[in-house]
């Protein structure tokens, strides 16, 4: 597998191209890193290529707050829609500046 390089950085909004959620990307990794198990639970007509960036995000919907892993292919910008309301975003990042989330001064975290 090639790695790609990442279309959103960490503090991006986007939302899913497919499922009705939304949130701030606070992690990336380069190619899948997730278990195979994890990957094969997805139906197979919607399930992602492993060859692409996957990112962590901090997502809610109408109901709740959670985190997804989401495959950069079903990914779309979301900054339009304003700042995320999930608390573990307000907890890394320092704030929302209309396009992204700045992360927080100081020592690096995760």
């Amino acid at each position: 597998m090639t790695e790609k390089e990442a279309k959103f950085a960490i503090g991006a909004v986007v939302r899913h191209r497919l499922f009705p959620f939304r949130g701030v990307i606070f992690d990336v990794d380069p190619v899948f890193a997730n278990s195979e198990e994890w990957w094969l639970a997805i139906p197979e007509e919607i399930r992602p290529r492993k060859d692409q960036p996957f990112y962590h995000v901090y997502a809610e919907n109408e109901d709740s707050y959670y985190t997804a892993y989401v495959s950069e292919q079903n990914l779309l910008p979301d900054a339009e829609h304003g700042p995320v309301g999930h608390p573990d975003a307000k907890a890394q990042f320092d704030r929302f500046d209309g396009e992204r989330y700045l992360p927080k001064a100081g020592p690096k975290g995760h």
